[in-house]
C-alpha cells in the first residue's frame, strides 16, 4: 500500500471538516487546530493500514502452497487476514 502524501491528508481533511460543518455535525471554534486533529488521525489510520498490510502479505507470501497475487484466492485470503489483523487492533469492531 502506499502511504497517503501530505497534500492528501491535507485535502482529505479540508473535505472531511466542510463535509462535517455541511450536515451541521460539528461546530468549530479553532479550523486550525481541527485540521491539525483530523491530518493527525489520517496519517495514524494510514500508517496502521500499511503495517496490517504488510502483515497480511507476509502471512499469505508464507503459506505452504503459491497463491498467485491478483488472484480470486489471493484476494479473499488477503480480506479474511486483513480484518483479522484490523480486529486484534480494535476488538470493539468484531
Amino acid at each position: 500500500m502506499a502511504t497517503l502524501s501530505e497534500a492528501r491528508v491535507s485535502f482529505l481533511a479540508h473535505a472531511i471538516l466542510r463535509t462535517l460543518r455541511e450536515e451541521g455535525l460539528v461546530t468549530v471554534e479553532n479550523e486550525r487546530l481541527a485540521l491539525a486533529d483530523l491530518k493527525r488521525l489520517l496519517t495514524h489510520e494510514d500508517e496502521e493500514s500499511n503495517r496490517i498490510d504488510a502483515a497480511v502479505r507476509r502471512k499469505i507470501a508464507s503459506l505452504s502452497r503459491s497463491v498467485p497475487l491478483g488472484s480470486r484466492e489471493w484476494d479473499v485470503l488477503y480480506r479474511q487476514y486483513f480484518e483479522q489483523e484490523l480486529r486484534k487492533i480494535h476488538p470493539q469492531h468484531s
